[in-house]
C-alpha cells in the first residue's frame, strides 16, 4: 500500500496521534480531546487536541465510525467533513446524536470518528454544446 508523509502538531502532548485499527484500514481514528455530555438530537464541534498540515494534492475526509452510529446513533453531521490541503487549524470533529432517549457521553481519548487521507485531481472546465 503506498504511504505519504502528513506534518501533524499535537495542541495538547497528552492526545495520542491517529491510527489505523487494523492493517489495510482506510480510515484513522480521530479522538476526542475534551469531555461532554451529547444530548439527544444535540450536536457539538468536538476538539481533537490536533492540526496536520496535508499536502498540495491531497485532502482529509473526516468520516462516522460505524459502530458509533449503530450502536449509540451517533455520526458526523456534515460526513464527509473535508478538510482542505491549505487548512492548518485545529481539527474538529462535528458530532450529532440521533438516539432520542440517552444522552452520550465524550471523555478525551474516545474515538469518535475516522479520518481518510485521498489524492485528489484539479478539474478544468471543458464546454461542450452536447454531452455524450
Amino acid at each position: 500500500m503506498d504511504s505519504i508523509e502528513v506534518k501533524i502538531k499535537k495542541l495538547d502532548r497528552t492526545i495520542d496521534l491517529p491510527q489505523y485499527a487494523y492493517e489495510g484500514d482506510a480510515g484513522l481514528d480521530l479522538r476526542a480531546n475534551e469531555t461532554l455530555d451529547l444530548a439527544p438530537f444535540e450536536r457539538r464541534l468536538i476538539s481533537t487536541g490536533l492540526a496536520i498540515a496535508i499536502p498540495d494534492g491531497y485532502a482529509g475526509f473526516v468520516q462516522p465510525r460505524s459502530g458509533l452510529a449503530i450502536k449509540q446513533g451517533v455520526t458526523v453531521l456534515n460526513t464527509p467533513g473535508l478538510i482542505d490541503s491549505h487548512y492548518r487549524g485545529e481539527l474538529k470533529v462535528a458530532l450529532i446524536n440521533l438516539d432520542a432517549h440517552s444522552t452520550f457521553e465524550v471523555a478525551p481519548g474516545d474515538r469518535i470518528a475516522q479520518l481518510v487521507i485521498q489524492k485528489v485531481e484539479n478539474v478544468e472546465w471543458n464546454v461542450v454544446d452536447a454531452l455524450d
